[in-house]
């Protein structure tokens, strides 16, 4: 054989004898690739569209001075435009206005076609009737919102306000293409909304040399309370902050997926290098450099790296695809609703994602690599020196460094508002647990007692002897169980507290609403009495949702008026840590949301200002309460108070009380059949909206259940090849035993005995250091990244069958590969030591 021919079989040699390990490592490197990728697809995909759409609607504005989503006072207009610095003015009036009949929801925009020629040109398109953009009843559709909505020219819309409905004509389309929307004549949009005399944006085009940002800063001190300036593009950087929480704890899980291809890559390089110890020593002898040595090992490391990679960004563009299908460009966080942006290939994150995925395979192969360099050829030619690969690996103050800085740095605060600390805390705790069970092992399996039968006595004095050989598979254990159980712990935990949590918020009988997600989803005053007329309703509660604007930098922050006793708040809200009564003189009380707690340092006691109707109105914050909907903050005030503060009586949605014996469904004909427009209202019991609820959790969910599946299954095949490579290393030892008179019964239950003492150790282990880790993403990582706190839970039983799943397989495992192991002439495989 040459010296080219020799290399390719030390070259290929391990990846065809490893397939199944490799192909494992293979997957969890193609999958951490693919689901990093396809999230940052999606959400580079959907703010390029965003950015479009932005940019579309503001035109050549510098500026842009918005509102809640009830708008402000019109008058504002006039007062900006005669400002000396403004060259035009442009006033919007736009919403969320949900289709008759039909659960889609269309953004309205209102504009003033001779305003808005001179700052957003791109709007406007031709139309067979140039009159039609000042007809009140005429509207021009976006290219993508046409084809969603299925309409053409001459069609007509028909609009929910309310329980009443608004027609528009499709008088024409606008050049914009991307996001759905809809532009029609600001005086009819505001007539079809009821309101007249209000309008929610102001888009300034400021004269040539006026500093924008010295004139943002002065304008902004003299604005109404609730009405911001900023520049049109904070809008994108918000929404795209509006999902960063759900992209990154996503990217997080593919790193994890990552981590642990590369585990499985160490562990198959450092199983083939034991194997092949004595092979590479005489490649060594007969004449071999170690940086040839070094560089033929790391070559298949960055061959599965690179084949890994490849698989995964493929992957990763259908499932990008699957995602804005399934879940929306908003990755579930309800930022981009309404656009199906296109997928472009990005070739700065392709060759990032592939990047990582093949320096994952590198560093992960790194070591063994090495190892195999440093090893004296004379030495690694005898048998028994593959332990020295784990000798190297047992001081213990590495590991207890690298898990004190992760313990350090849960009490770290976040980063832009992100839990970088946890996911780093969760890395170290994760490594240094690893790095420190060969030293751990050591401990253990030195207290093992010897017991009279033989297997099982060899097998305790094997572990005695030689505990460095499970150290992969405890690797491959500690890993896959830990993270397992953790992401079980955390979503039993969350999946348990919203369940209580939905319990205690929904104590009515019947819920009513017109809809989730308009803007013009109300029940005027004449609805309500009608509602509270229906035969068989006791009492009705209304409550009034609406938006407020409390940082220019920050989303909006959702202000819920309903009835509410101050004396007892925790029998409709679920406090956190009691009520304060605010004092006789004390402003009013108001109840305010854990997220509000850590974006607005609104604390129990403290008097806040709320801007209501163009005033800034102080309250007491008479208690903190968790809130599993409103991830950017709510807060709760009496809705009496509300009316008289603003005068606006309708309502967002009822909660039904019914008398006693009234039966639940005639309730439901009934306000269908007695209130106008009852078709369109939206009416469940407390148990359909929870179990809605929980679906929708679980769907939120369903990629970490998959996580879990994986990592389930990576536990089991890394146990079972870490075990079947580490028994073909020992066929002479089998070999010897055999001829001393033991059967392969006997063997086979010694290294039964060994793979159930290592898995054991390893659940132990994984299962102590995964409840630590959910500990951190509990109160960590998720109070961090969405602000909501939540009741430690333990899924008892499904924890116990993966156990007992996981020790059955680390015994059946090691009776298999001992067969195996087995199979050859005795006398042949103790020559293999000569």
């Amino acid at each position: 054989m040459n010296a080219r021919a020799l290399r390719r079989t030390l070259f290929l040699g391990p990846l065809r004898q490893g397939g199944g390990r490799l192909a494992l490592a293979l997957a969890a490197i193609a999958l951490g690739v693919a689901l990093g990728y396809a999230v940052q697809l999606v959400n580079q995909s959907a703010i390029g569209e965003f950015a479009y759409a932005v940019q579309t609607l503001s035109g050549s504005a510098d500026l842009e001075v918005r509102g809640p989503r009830t708008g402000f006072d019109e008058s504002l207009y006039p007062r900006l435009a005669r400002l000396p610095e403004v060259a035009v003015a442009s006033p919007v009036i736009e919403a969320d206005v949900r289709l008759a009949g039909r659960e889609a929801v269309l953004r309205l925009v209102g504009l003033d076609v001779f305003r808005a020629g001179l700052v957003q040109p791109e709007l406007f398109a031709t139309a067979s009737d140039s009159l039609d953009t000042l007809r009140p009843d005429a509207i021009f559709l976006s290219p993508a919102a046409a084809e969603w909505l299925g309409v053409k020219e001459g069609d007509t819309l028909t609009l929910q306000i309310g329980l009443g409905e608004a027609r528009f004509r499709v008088a024409g389309f606008t050049r914009a293409e991307g996001t759905r929307f809809g532009i029609a004549d600001i005086a009819g949009v505001q007539a079809a909304l009821d309101r007249i005399g209000r309008i929610n944006r102001l888009d300034l085009r400021l004269r040539a040399g006026v500093d924008v940002e010295a004139f943002r800063a002065r304008l902004a001190a003299e604005l109404p309370p609730g009405v911001l300036v900023e520049r049109p593009a904070a809008g994108l950087k918000r929404a795209a902050n509006l999902s960063r929480s759900y992209r990154v704890n996503l990217n997080v899980l593919a790193l994890v997926a990552l981590f642990t291809g590369g585990l499985l890559v160490f562990s198959t390089q450092a199983l083939a290098v034991v194997r092949r110890r004595r092979q590479l020593a005489l490649l060594r002898v007969l004449g071999m450099k170690r940086g040839r040595l070094v560089r033929t090992l790391l070559g298949e490391a960055l061959l599965l790296g690179t084949i890994g990679a490849a698989v995964g960004l493929a992957l990763g563009f259908l499932l990008a695809g699957a995602i804005l299908d399934v879940v929306g460009a908003d990755l579930g966080a309800g930022s981009f609703r309404g656009m199906r942006p296109a997928l472009r290939f990005e070739p700065g994150g392709a060759a990032a994602f592939f990047a990582l995925g093949v320096l994952v395979a590198f560093l992960a192969s790194l070591a063994p690599a090495l190892e195999a360099a440093r090893a004296q050829p004379a030495a690694a030619l005898k048998a028994g020196d593959e332990q020295r690969l784990f000798e190297r690996l047992r001081p213990a103050w590495p590991g207890l460094a690298v898990i004190a800085g992760g313990a350090a740095l849960t009490a770290a605060p976040p980063i832009d508002g992100l839990p970088l600390f946890g996911y780093l805390a969760i890395a170290l705790l994760l490594i240094g647990t690893i790095m420190l069970m060969p030293r751990f092992a050591v401990a253990v399996f030195a207290r093992l007692p010897l017991h009279r039968a033989v297997p099982l006595r060899l097998a305790v004095l094997q572990l005695h002897g030689s505990p460095g050989q499970s150290m992969l598979s405890l690797a491959t254990i500690v890993a896959a169980v830990s993270l397992l159980v953790s992401m079980a712990i955390m979503v039993a935990s969350f999946r348990n507290s919203l369940a209580g949590w939905l319990d205690h918020v929904l104590p009515a009988d019947l819920y009513v609403r017109t809809s989730a997600s308009a803007d013009t989803a109300f029940l005027a005053p004449r609805d309500q009495e009608a509602l509270a007329s229906v035969p068989g309703v006791r009492r009705v509660d209304f409550a009034r949702i609406q938006s407020i604007l409390l940082a220019p930098e920050k989303p909006p922050v959702t202000l819920l008026a309903r009835p509410i006793d101050p004396q007892d708040p925790g029998r409709l809200l679920p406090l956190i840590g009691g009520s304060v009564a605010p004092s006789a003189d004390a402003p009013p009380p108001a109840w305010v949301s854990e997220a509000m707690v850590d974006l607005y340092g609104f604390a129990a006691g403290n008097v806040i200002e709320l801007p209501i109707a163009g005033q800034r109105m102080p309250f007491t914050v008479a208690g903190v309460w968790r809130d599993y909907i409103r991830q950017h903050g709510a807060v709760v005030i009496e809705r009496d108070r509300y009316v008289r503060l603003t005068g606006d009586r309708d309502a967002s949605d009822a909660a039904l009380w019914l008398a006693e014996g009234a039966d639940a469904g005639a309730v439901r004909r009934a306000i269908r059949a007695g209130l106008p427009g009852g078709d369109s209202l939206e009416i469940a019991a407390p148990g359909e909206i929870r179990a809605r609820s929980m679906q929708a959790f679980d769907r939120t969910f369903a990629i970490t259940y998959v996580l879990e599946l994986v990592a389930l299954v990576i536990g089991l095949t890394g146990l079972s090849s870490s075990f079947g490579a580490l028994v073909l290393a020992r066929r002479s030892e089998f070999g010897m035993l055999r001829h001393l008179g033991l059967t392969r019964r006997q063997i086979g239950a010694m290294l039964a005995a060994e793979g159930l003492a290592v898995s054991a150790l390893g659940l132990a282990v994984g299962l102590g250091l995964g409840a630590v880790i959910s500990l951190i993403l509990i109160h960590v990582v998720n109070r961090q990244s969405f602000h909501w706190s939540m009741d430690f839970a333990v899924p008892w039983l499904p924890l116990a069958a993966f156990c007992a799943v996981m020790l059955a397989a680390a015994a059946g495992t090691a009776t298999a590969s001992a067969r195996a192991a087995m199979t050859g002439d005795a006398v042949r495989a103790v020559k293999e030591d000569w």
